[in-house]
């Protein structure tokens, strides 16, 4: 079993495209199709045995989606910026710049 280096609610950043997040689920290691991971250019591709991250995403221009990212090409994103995707709410209730993270509402806390 993988531990995750990353929490849910953590604010990151891509280590390689100009995109960052906020983390809402992870997989202990990849979860998606061999269809999907074959897609990944070859010298980028990362390795299935890690934690993988959902992520609410934003890149440069303020487009927003939905990200599935490796443990390897992701860091913490330490800008202080809250993440303007538009399902944040949906998912959090505050953030906390000196922590770079997210705060789940209680109902949701084990």
């Amino acid at each position: 079993m993988n531990t995750a280096k990353f929490n849910i609610g953590d604010v990151v950043r891509h280590k390689l495209f100009p995109f960052r997040g906020v983390i809402f689920d992870v997989d202990p290691e990849f979860g998606d199709t061999e269809e999907w991971w074959q897609s990944i250019p070859a010298d980028v591709r990362p390795r299935k045995e890690q934690p993988f991250y959902h992520l609410l995403a934003e890149n440069e221009e303020g487009e927003e989606y939905i990200a599935y990212v490796s443990e390897e090409h992701l860091e913490h994103d330490t800008s202080g910026m809250p993440i303007r995707h538009s399902q944040v709410e949906e998912f959090f209730v505050l953030y906390d710049a000196e922590r770079h993270s997210y705060e789940m509402p209680s109902e949701f806390i084990n």
